[in-house]
């Protein structure tokens, strides 16, 4: 079956914006010892079309976790339920079309039963507790609203109205979260909004619960870290296309929901990316630890703790409730170092720098203390603990990565020797749903060494393509690879399976028997990870295998507010990552941009295939001369207008060669949003050389 097979649009945009994929009742069986890896089989009526049962040893191994893991040990459920008011009944949220944009139903399979050998049980149980959803009470002043999106809404009561920290990712979530609120404790109006960091699950819901016209009026303030603004539009621009595609692997859209298919994200059941996206720019910077606020009668004292979780992070204390909220930096999993959709690596260093700088100036006085994700954590005794192993925990990653590091132990390496000491791994709050010891290993190596291990041998490797069908024709072609490739499967050698018919499929991605061992194998690793993020990604893998690509045209990924709310000089600088160096090849042009509404005056320059702008220089003989608004750009780029509509209206003037512009646009791509990921894709460009090769010369 080809990559290339093109699905309808309704899954597609299930894909490309991480949407909230239907439901199934597949039930995991043990496997039918008769069928042959590799091999489509006639499909079980019971069973998600596609998928195959755990093999006997992914059940053993299913089975040995609840041996090893103390099961007996339920605190959290307690804390979980500690608290609880109401929620909504069969929880859906949709949009004002009456389309769906978050709803816990298709997760009922979840509830009152215990794991199935196709889910690591420790999954499982991480999957139960994240089903609790409704209104909890903190503490006194202080509630919670949770699994409404993948993040935890925090709405602290003031003399006259309320708080609102980190309001989820869309308006329709924000909006329904704060409904339930009031719905049990009364109409209250928002007199502030905290962003605790630039991630989209901390502010995207902003509409839903304040408008921007209150906010312009004075009447709710926006409070946010130091950069918040250029952190949370910039992070997902540059790479955002990449970004939202390997996000289609990390949390599974394209899977059903049921026992061999997505069951949660670790950090929440998933995202609500489906709803509306909002970003209403802060009113109040905080920018130094110990910066306090008094808002509607309440007081707050606030941490720093940038290039944690987030480029740019807070914590806060609220002495007169005894209450430390942690933001995203101590959860009920081992976070991210590194995040699998792709994004800068993270500092272990400065994370565990500013846990131990909350646990010494609060860890004596707080009461509880509650994050953006998960439920709090209730009494000195036990907090104080909490945190210090969280603490531990990202030294623990640093510290022993680097000494490996040290020792010359390659990245690879690092990840599969390090394990953390039974003191931490056995602790449910530091098990890998969501990070793992694994990859925030490598993110450590990442961070401090980069790509290259300093074996010459990696210095300057093939392509996949050209190694792959080199590494097949060493091995004795197609066949007698898959025909040991289904040995080690039937030994339960699933790694080296998939890693093996990587090869075959890169030579030959036509090659049906080997997407479907691939698929088998990957499958098996899913059922048997304890990380959901891990399961999303080896079960979309296989996804894809078997039924090809979803395709789609280009879908703008960023939303209306966070495009403008994007500097003039991120917009340039998109440009010049669109330009497709080919088409600009030899070709020298000039132009200015003046913006009216910002006042801001650009010179735009492409030579040597590199287009490069200035505000300091004006150009002697400019090719022409653009006069518009930002909010002209804005509406162009939202697919609003064309540059033809604007042109012809006089929204935009051009003064001289107006072909020379749109020359210079068709030189622009548009990204694919769907491109492959574990099948081979478009064929590399410039293999024939624009000039000389790489830096070693000649290309292979």
């Amino acid at each position: 079956m080809s990559g290339r097979h093109r699905w309808p649009r309704h899954l597609v945009v299930l894909a490309v914006k991480l949407a909230l994929a239907l439901p199934t009742a597949a039930k995991a069986q043990s496997q039918d010892q008769t069928q042959t890896p590799g091999h489509a089989q006639p499909q079980d009526q019971a069973r998600t079309p596609g998928t195959r049962p755990p093999t006997e040893r992914t059940v053993r191994l299913n089975a040995q976790v609840r041996q090893e893991l103390p099961f007996s040990n339920t605190q959290d459920f307690e804390d979980a339920r500690r608290g609880f008011i109401g929620t909504e009944p069969d929880l859906t949220i949709t949009d004002k079309d009456g389309n769906v944009v978050w709803s816990l139903k298709p997760y009922q399979f979840i509830q009152g039963r215990e794991a199935p050998p196709t889910v690591n049980p420790s999954l499982w149980r991480q999957a139960q507790l994240n089903m609790q959803n409704g209104l909890f009470k903190v503490t006194d002043g202080i509630y919670q609203v949770r699994g409404y999106d993948l993040s935890v809404m925090t709405i602290i009561e003031g003399k006259t109205g309320t708080l609102v920290v980190d309001p989820l990712i869309t308006a329709e979530t924000g909006r329904a979260a704060y409904a339930l609120y009031e719905k049990h404790r009364g109409q209250r109006p928002v007199r502030a909004v905290i962003y605790t960091h630039s991630h989209v699950d901390h502010y995207g819901g902003v509409k839903g619960v304040v408008s921007e016209a209150d906010v312009k009026a004075g009447k709710v303030r926006i409070l946010a870290p130091e950069n918040f603004l250029e952190y949370a539009v910039s992070e997902n621009v540059y790479a955002g296309n990449a970004m939202n595609r390997r996000s289609v692997y990390m949390y599974g859209p394209l899977l059903d929901r049921g026992p061999e298919g997505q069951v949660d994200a670790g950090l929440g059941k998933t995202t609500s990316a489906r709803g509306t996206v909002t970003l209403i720019p802060p009113t109040d910077t905080i920018r130094e630890t110990g910066d306090k606020r008094t808002l509607d009668g309440v007081e707050l004292v606030f941490l720093m703790a940038p290039n944690t979780e987030a480029p740019t992070e807070m914590m806060f204390y609220l002495p007169k409730k005894k209450a430390l909220c942690a933001a995203e930096d101590a959860t009920h999993t081992l976070h991210n170092l590194y995040t699998l959709r792709g994004a800068e690596v993270r500092s272990a260093m400065n994370w565990w720098k500013y846990l131990n700088e909350a646990i010494d100036t609060y860890g004596a006085k707080a009461e509880v203390v509650f994050s953006s994700h998960h439920w709090p954590v209730w009494g000195r005794e036990r907090l104080v603990p909490y945190l210090e192993k969280q603490r531990d925990a990202y030294k623990f990653l640093n510290d022993q990565a680097l000494h490996l590091m040290n020792q010359g132990y390659t990245m690879n390496e690092v990840a599969e020797a390090l394990k953390l000491p039974d003191g931490l791994s056995h602790e449910w709050f530091l098990r890998g749903y969501y990070g793992s010891v694994n990859h925030d290993a490598k993110a450590v190596y990442q961070k401090y060494l980069g790509w290259y291990d300093s074996n010459p041998a990696h210095l300057h490797p093939l392509p996949p393509e050209q190694a792959a069908r080199r590494y097949v024709e060493f091995m004795g072609g197609a066949q007698l690879v898959m025909d040991k490739a289904r040995n080690a499967y039937a030994q339960g050698d699933y790694r080296w399976v998939a890693e093996v018919m990587n090869h075959v499929i890169f030579a030959d991605p036509d090659n049906t028997q080997a997407r479907h061992l691939q698929a088998d194998a990957l499958e098996q690793l899913g059922y048997q990870t304890e990380n959901a993020t891990w399961r999303n990604e080896y079960l979309t893998g296989a996804f894809e295998l078997r039924h090809g690509v979803p395709r789609t045209p280009h879908v703008q990924s960023n939303s209306p507010d966070t495009l403008r709310a994007l500097p003039t000089d991120m917009y340039l600088d998109y440009l010049g990552i669109r330009l497709n160096a080919r088409k600009a090849l030899g070709q020298e042009l000039g132009f200015h941009l003046r913006f009216t509404d910002t006042r801001e005056n650009y010179a735009l320059t492409l030579q040597n295939s590199v287009l490069v702008y200035s505000t300091r220089k004006q150009l002697p003989r400019p090719d022409a001369t653009l006069t518009l608004t930002r909010t002209i750009l804005d509406d162009i780029n939202l697919k609003k207008l064309t540059f033809d509509e604007a042109v012809s209206s006089g929204k935009i003037k051009v003064q001289g060669d107006v072909l020379k512009f749109k020359a210079l646009m068709e030189m622009l791509d548009d990204f694919d949003p769907s491109f492959d990921i574990i099948t081979p894709g478009k064929p590399l460009p410039g293999q024939e050389p624009m000039g000389v090769g790489g830096a070693g010369g000649q290309k292979p």
